[in-house]
């Protein structure tokens, strides 16, 4: 880690010391840092509206954009999904330099201004995919692994919530044991999903206590080549063997993903 990245990081840690303000959720030499702030910020009627914000700061930040997750429990998904745009816009104007902070006092001054702009809410979530998909790279696609699900109809019912608000298309597949995610969508987008992924308790410990994901893997991540399907919904599916799941990859045009890294999983 980049010595002032580690500064910025003791600073906020400094700064956001207030009960439950802020968590370091994980810390890694190749995947960066994942941590959380709770702060508050002036809504529509003057009360101060909940946020919980979570940044993953890559290696090669401050180079690069933090991945950036929003969520209150006094806005919408569309709301948030729209805050986070605007976070992102506003931290490509403070490339190269630690930005957290100053990210989060934008929010606090310029959360009413956002909620108070017409097109906020589902209608602008669909103009905000439509704009990053140009700007970012494209669409994109990534495949990931469960290890398990114990709470099995919740989980789902999460995921298949996570790919709606996100604007994310493909499968949850199940095979066996074996359980696939496979999403397709802005770049940006897939990222809040990992960090939703990860940070939320989405499912059960074996005493039946709510837990984050653990047991998750990211196999392939790529821009959506010329021969791979665009998928048109996120769907759940169900595999009763694995010659169903290859014809399922080999329809969406992804046969060396799924000899490359899916055979792998059932050796």
């Amino acid at each position: 880690m980049a010595e002032p990245v580690r500064e910025e990081l003791s600073a906020l840690a400094a700064i956001f010391c207030g009960p439950h303000e802020w968590e370091v959720l994980s810390r890694s030499e190749t995947d960066g840092t994942v941590f959380r702030i709770h702060t508050k910020a002036e809504g529509f009627t003057d009360a101060d509206i909940p946020l919980e914000l979570v940044f993953h700061l890559p290696v090669n930040y401050p180079s690069c954009l933090p991945g950036i997750s929003v969520n209150s429990e006094q806005l919408t998904r569309a709301q948030c999904v729209t805050v986070k745009e605007k976070l992102l816009e506003q931290a490509e104007s403070l490339l190269s330099e630690p930005m957290v902070h100053e990210l989060v006092l934008w929010i606090q001054q310029n959360l009413r201004h956002i909620l108070n702009q017409p097109e906020t809410g589902s209608g602008n979530a669909e103009c905000t995919f439509s704009t990053s998909t140009t700007v970012d790279d494209g669409l994109w696609i990534t495949l990931l692994h469960l290890d398990h699900m114990r709470a099995k109809t919740k989980y789902v019912k999460t995921v298949e919530k996570w790919a709606s608000d996100l604007r994310l298309t493909g499968r949850l597949m199940f095979m066996g044991k074996m359980i696939l995610i496979l999403l397709q969508g802005d770049r940006n987008n897939l990222k809040e999903y990992l960090i939703l992924q990860k940070t939320s308790k989405v499912d059960v410990d074996s005493s039946g206590k709510k837990c984050k994901e653990k047991m998750i893997s990211v196999l392939f991540e790529t821009k959506v080549q010329t021969e791979h399907k665009r998928f048109l919904a996120f769907e759940v599916k169900e595999y009763s063997a694995l010659d169903e799941l290859q014809k399922e990859f080999e329809a969406a045009g992804l046969k060396k993903l799924f000899s490359e890294f899916v055979l792998a999983l059932v050796k």
